[in-house]
């Protein structure tokens, strides 16, 4: 029953974070322009590191 307890918290604490995410998006000024760079940052550099990713598990398998 403790990993159930652990499960509910963290679920809480995500969707607490995504209304102070979502009050920020929708702020005055430069705030939302900051969220949306701070995505595209995050989402390039996954891409990034997952492609590098892929290519080092491809190099594992292959024959060279």
């Amino acid at each position: 029953m403790a990993t159930v307890a652990l499960l509910n918290t963290i679920i809480d604490n995500l969707i607490e974070m995504n209304e102070y995410f979502a009050d920020v998006a929708m702020g005055e000024g430069v705030a939302p322009l900051l969220v949306l760079a701070g995505t595209v940052i995050i989402a390039v550099s996954m891409g990034v590191f997952g492609v590098l990713t892929l290519g080092g598990i491809a190099s594992l398998f292959s024959l060279d």
